[in-house]
């Protein structure tokens, strides 16, 4: 039996306390062997339904205009929806090295369950640790290639998908998404207490549905009340990246799986943010 002081080189059954037997072991998952992501940005937010998937979309699509290689990972495996929002459909083919993602009419990759399920509209009915675990598998089995700017459509909340991707990825900075109610306070608390807690930068926040303009005046209409978010950015320093009405336009596009061909400027200050962020 080795002496309780002499390193085995074998951590299970060594003694001795060396800075590599106590350090705190890092739980990054490995990317695909020929995959090159530079930076990857985690969409999120404190609660459903404030358009996480949307600002996602947007983000990936300006990316891919002013130049950079972009992907999507859709890690919200209960309600994705990033491959009807492009119109992607097709069948997702691997070999020995990985699964193959998917590419949108400009060239965005994507991968999500939608893609590997026969009939889009099947619930998927899985456990904590299987959602996980599939989202790990989209990061360390498909075989991104060379990319820029990485986007993930996280679930809501801060629950297990959303902890195993704070951990296992090597998130760079996060968005958050929120909208005008009352509540958005307590939405970006928890989502910037997780950030603060995993030690991941938050880049700034988007607004979403955070007005209407009515098509004969033009005159934008608070539908949902007053926004808060400039006082809470300001509360919690971030910055507001950008604001984004609902509109019926960016709507129909989505519906018909072709928001690439969207035309207005709502989040042009958050993608030059990111691109000064990362000096990409």
């Amino acid at each position: 039996m080795a002496n309780q002081n002499e390193c085995t080189h074998d951590c299970s059954t060594c003694g001795s306390d060396c800075a590599s037997r106590t350090a705190p072991q890092s739980l990054l998952a490995p990317a695909n062997k020929l995959s090159s992501v530079k930076k990857v940005i985690a969409v999120v937010s404190g609660k459903g339904g404030v358009g996480k998937s949307l600002v996602t979309s947007m983000m990936a699509v300006l990316s891919a205009r002013r130049g950079h290689k972009t992907a999507i990972l859709d890690a919200d495996i209960t309600g994705p929806s990033i491959p009807k929002i492009f119109g992607t459909k097709g069948e997702v083919t691997g070999s020995e090295d990985g699964m193959y993602p998917l590419s949108t009419k400009t060239g965005i990759e994507m991968m999500s369950v939608n893609l590997l399920l026969q009939d889009e509209k099947m619930p998927v009915v899985w456990r904590g640790p299987v959602i996980a675990g599939t989202v790990k598998q989209f990061w360390t089995d498909v075989i991104w290639g060379d990319v820029d700017f990485m986007y993930v459509d996280m679930p809501p909340g801060t629950g297990d998908v959303p902890l195993t991707v704070f951990q296992s990825l090597p998130i760079d900075g996060i968005i958050i998404v929120t909208t005008p109610q009352e509540l958005v306070s307590m939405i970006v608390s928890k989502a910037a207490n997780m950030a603060k807690m995993m030690n991941i930068p938050v880049l700034g926040i988007v607004e979403n549905m955070s007005y209407i303009e009515c098509p004969d005046c033009g005159k934008k209409l608070e539908v949902f009340g007053k926004s808060h978010v400039d006082e809470v950015a300001e509360e919690f320093g971030y910055t507001v990246l950008g604001k984004v009405p609902l509109d019926p336009k960016v709507s129909a596009l989505c519906d018909k799986g072709m928001l690439e061909l969207m035309e207005n400027n709502y989040l042009d200050g958050a993608i030059e943010a990111v691109e000064k962020a990362f000096e990409i």
